[in-house]
């Protein structure tokens, strides 16, 4: 697999000929699987295919029991200089519930070394967790800060079907997560973390200056990236690719010097919409003049029509040409977008 994703690599390196990569990202899924040398070894493939610029951020995506401190430090030593971990609560009960492989014990001690060796880590908090108090969620967002993390990431819990705690759910074992819970708890998380100096700079995301993820942040603007391995995303501006997510035929395709993706040319509506979604969620807010010059008079005319309903409610605003949530508006974000989005009915 390691040489397959080397060989794609080089196989896509035309898409970004005219490019500079500012970062390179290890995630989905769980990359630090991955030993530290072929970690490196990736790396150096990019670096022999494309133009990299001086300081690219190199995130790895990993969870506390992955990270012991022998890897940690071995981590230290590569190229990987940002660490995304997937902490979701420091409770023993919520980890339970939310079949997690690590402890609370775990995820503390991992920060305590991580913290050692890397300035610039993330970690991922979950909230909205059944029979989680106003209290208790204080008491992970106080634990997170307590560690200097530059960087936040959380999430309202999701129940995916198929799962151990769909079926704890269906069986009546546990409560179903509630929205007004949910809300409540995304409140008390923007007061807490900008009182401690952190920028609400994406929906779900938090970060201290100079610490914003430029991986992520490069989607919300819509700047174009390759996405490599199995069931890998990609967006070039005009289309969006992804690649075939078996693993076996992944390789197969690739043996025989096949990219294994399906293409799909997105149309204005599409990008328009994309825009609008992204826009929306992050402090960049939606550009006006962006509206009126790439997707042409005929969408403002329809998003100021849309948008005139939750500017009324004071769900959003408009400051120097540019459309933004109100702190009212941004638990609901994502219902307000759908609203704006433009349905191409032909």
């Amino acid at each position: 697999m390691v040489l397959a994703i080397a060989k794609e690599i080089h196989m896509r390196k035309s898409e970004f000929e005219k490019e500079q990569v500012e970062t390179i990202y290890f995630g989905g899924g769980t990359p630090s699987v991955l030993t530290s040398e072929e970690i490196n070894f990736l790396i150096a493939e990019v670096y022999s295919n494309y133009k990299v610029a001086e300081n690219p951020e190199i995130t790895l995506e990993a969870n506390p029991d992955d990270l012991s401190e022998e890897r940690i430090i071995e981590l230290s030593k590569s190229k990987i200089n940002r660490l995304s971990i997937g902490i979701q609560s420091f409770f023993e009960d919520d980890l339970q519930l939310m079949n997690r492989a690590h402890n609370s014990a775990e995820a503390k001690k991992c920060l305590e070394v991580a913290t050692q060796y890397f300035d610039n880590i993330s970690l991922d908090l979950i909230y909205g967790i059944p029979g989680m108090s106003n209290e208790k969620w204080k008491q992970n967002i106080e634990n997170a800060l307590s560690f200097g993390i530059p960087h936040i990431s959380s999430y309202a819990l999701t129940v995916e079907p198929k799962t151990a705690l769909n079926k704890l759910i269906q069986t009546g074992k546990i409560a179903a997560p509630k929205d007004e819970v949910a809300q409540e708890h995304f409140a008390i998380l923007v007061e807490m973390l900008e009182a401690n100096a952190f920028v609400h700079y994406e929906l779900s995301n938090f970060g201290k200056e100079n610490f914003f993820s430029k991986n992520n942040s490069a989607y919300w603007l819509g700047k174009k990236y390759i996405g490599i391995g199995p069931s890998a995303h990609s967006y070039d501006g005009v289309s969006r690719s992804w690649n075939i997510a078996n693993n076996s035929l992944y390789l197969k395709s690739i043996q025989e010097d096949r990219l294994p993706n399906e293409i799909e040319i997105l149309s204005t509506a599409d990008r328009y919409n994309e825009y609008i979604m992204t826009g929306l969620r992050t402090i960049w807010g939606v550009s006006l003049d962006r509206i009126e010059n790439e997707f042409g008079s005929e969408y403002l005319r329809y998003l100021n029509k849309q948008a005139q309903k939750f500017l009324d409610d004071d769900l959003v605003f408009i400051e120097n040409n540019i459309l933004k949530p109100t702190p009212k508006g941004k638990f609901l974000t994502d219902g307000i977008a759908s609203d704006l989005f433009y349905l191409n009915l032909e």
